[in-house]
């Protein structure tokens, strides 16, 4: 875990003693029986200072009490067509592990189109994902390997990126925002790969946002990173599009098995079994209704959102003049 300040440690520990009821319950959907390994995460979030890390912690769980986050697993995306939808445009899956048992989920940056439900469902499944990664997958790798293990790898593919996806700005402000304040630190390694050249200007725009310590997160592998992440992993955990040059991330390629952006891929099929389960179980008291599970969350003023899309478009321009210049 790195160099760990005990005395951070403790002053946020003894501060989260203090919380009562509904916050501590949830606060168990949280840390799964490892509280250390989660204090450390927003002391790590908030540069080690104790009562920035405690007000941020309990920013998350009221946040997750108002909008009933520890529900969210037991709140399907119907009908299953629309569900589909979701998935073929938010593409992101679990690949499998690297050799230290940390999940390997893969996302298609380029290919996501979020373009076939509202922006409450793609927060809703994100939202899932992450609650069913930190309270189903995570504390299965902790119990095979002996240990806790409390982070993932996301291997980032590139394949599509074009100016158009500046068209999502907002959503995956959204869905940053989440992650920022109620999952901090929960990502070992970025790896990113198949970067198109205009990659270039969306990186040199992005990175001085970044604090430091996420920075160092970042690797940019060569061509699809084939052979870096073989170093971490076996292949048959390697996300599809990094098994050959070119392979991209379509959601057309590969079958259902080897693709697991796919809804017939089995991460997809036991996370929303297991989503369909948990409703069945409530259904008889509250039962399930279509429409999204609309969470609050902090929409990304017009300005802001225009002027990073600007930004990035004009770095973009710069860039392609230059390789023109050069060619």
């Amino acid at each position: 875990m790195g160099v760990v300040s005990q005395d951070a440690l403790s002053h946020l520990q003894a501060l989260i003693d203090q919380v009562e009821e509904p916050l501590q319950k949830t606060f168990q959907s949280v840390h799964q029986g490892h509280v250390t390994e989660t204090l450390i995460r927003f002391l790590k979030a908030r540069e080690w200072n104790a009562s920035k890390a405690h007000k941020m912690l309990l920013d998350c769980l009221n946040w997750r009490v108002q909008n009933e986050i520890d529900k969210i697993l037991s709140k399907p995306i119907i009908p299953l067509d629309l569900y589909r939808g979701v998935r073929d445009s938010q593409l992101i899956g679990l690949s499998g592990y690297s050799r230290e048992g940390l999940p390997v989920f893969a996302i298609g940056v380029g290919h996501s189109t979020f373009d076939k439900a509202s922006v409450h469902y793609y927060v809703q499944s994100h939202i899932q994902i992450n609650e069913y990664r930190d309270r189903i997958i995570l504390p299965s790798a902790s119990k095979k390997h002996g240990r806790p293990i409390t982070t993932c790898v996301k291997v980032l593919d590139m394949t599509g990126l074009k100016l158009s996806a500046l068209n999502q700005i907002k959503l995956l402000t959204i869905i940053s925002s989440i992650d920022d304040l109620n999952y901090p630190e929960k990502t070992n390694t970025y790896y990113i790969v198949n970067a198109p050249y205009i990659f270039s200007g969306c990186w040199k725009v992005v990175k001085p946002l970044l604090q430091e310590r996420t920075r160092k997160k970042v690797q940019v592998l060569q061509g699809c990173g084939r052979d870096e992440l073989l170093k971490i992993m076996d292949y048959a955990s390697l996300p599809h599009f990094c098994r050959k040059e070119g392979s991209g991330s379509s959601k057309h390629s590969g079958s259902g098995s080897e693709n697991c952006y796919s809804l017939d891929h089995s991460f997809h099929q036991e996370l929303y079994d297991y989503i369909k389960e948990q409703s069945r179980k409530i259904e008889a008291m509250e039962p399930i209704k279509q429409g999204s599970f609309h969470v609050e969350f902090r929409e990304p003023a017009a300005e802001e959102e225009a002027d990073i899309a600007k930004t990035i478009e004009s770095e973009i321009h710069k860039f392609e003049n230059n390789h023109a210049n050069v060619d």
